[in-house]
């Protein structure tokens, strides 16, 4: 088939990669360069390198709005354009333009977790399950028709970076079967019942609240790593805790019971893994040879 391909951070590097394996892509879509390092020099996104990479074109619009860039994208002739953690909002006359439409694919089991942010939410919110669905766009947030799902667990110690790398390569497989069954497959309409919003996380969400339970500490620190990072305060320096899991123990919170075991409103919580600035993430037993902490973490 003839593709757009429209995506732009790493999570859709995968997916950009099964399609040019196993279709033509006419061009690839993504979000323009920004300024990053300490250069501040344009960087590339990881799609548009991949894509340079596999001698791909790529188009980088700052918007899909104006009537030269829709005719552009329309001339390409697609018969589908497939979507992945873009970032720009698709107007119709885009949506319109490939001979057998949009199609999104979505890290979450729709309609649960529509938006910007599905894998930290579903963390965050202690969801046994999520997975990825291969929607029909259409102009709603994450409302058109699911072609295809598939579920999986989430693991009782994973993080939204392990989830990511799952998920995306999940997306991927997902995509190459619904392209081959596409005549074959039968759209289903996202039910009302259910409907969850997966906003776009804030750091101010970011700082630890020792006095919350344990569980869901544990999920917000596993739900924030690696970005923005669940934080606390040990002794002045603003430390991200990556890695946490439930563990036995009771006490004050914020009160260091062993090792780095902290104590919270109910229960305690293990951190298995932490950075302190400037310092690249170690494991509790390579951070505790590093610091000496206080009895209580604020």
């Amino acid at each position: 088939m003839k593709i757009i391909f429209m995506g732009t951070p790493d999570f859709s590097v995968p997916v950009l990669e099964a399609l040019h394996a196993a279709h033509q892509i006419l061009a690839v879509y993504c979000q323009p360069p920004r300024p990053a390092g300490r250069g501040k020099a344009d960087r590339p996104t990881p799609v548009h390198a991949r894509a340079l990479e596999l001698g791909l074109p790529v188009r980088h619009p700052a918007s899909l709005k104006s009537a030269e860039v829709q005719a552009e994208f329309a001339a390409l002739g697609a018969d589908v354009a497939v979507a992945v953690a873009y970032g720009l909002i698709l107007p119709q006359a885009v949506l319109d333009a490939p001979a057998r439409g949009c199609l999104n694919i979505h890290a979450s089991l729709l309609p649960r977790w529509r938006g910007a942010a599905p894998i930290h939410r579903a963390i965050m919110a202690g969801d046994a399950r999520t997975g990825v669905c291969i929607m029909q766009m259409e102009a709603g947030l994450d409302t058109g028709p699911v072609l295809l799902r598939e579920e999986t667990a989430i693991g009782v110690t994973e993080t939204t970076a392990d989830l990511h790398d799952r998920l995306s390569q999940m997306g991927a497989r997902l995509i190459v079967q619904a392209l081959e069954r596409l005549g074959d497959l039968h759209p289903e309409t996202q039910p009302e019942a259910g409907v969850t919003y997966a906003a776009k996380i804030d750091k101010a969400e970011a700082r630890i609240d020792w006095t919350r339970p344990a569980v869901e500490v544990d999920r917000q620190i596993r739900g924030l790593s690696p970005f923005p990072g669940a934080w606390c305060d040990i002794a002045g320096e603003r430390v991200k805790l990556l890695r946490s899991r439930l563990a036995e123990g009771a006490g004050a919170p914020g009160q260091v019971l062993h090792g780095l075991t902290i104590a919270c409103g109910s229960g305690a919580v293990e951190i298995t893994e932490a950075q302190r600035e400037g310092k690249r993430p170690a494991t509790s037993r390579d951070f505790l040879n590093g610091i000496r902490l206080p009895d209580r973490l604020g």
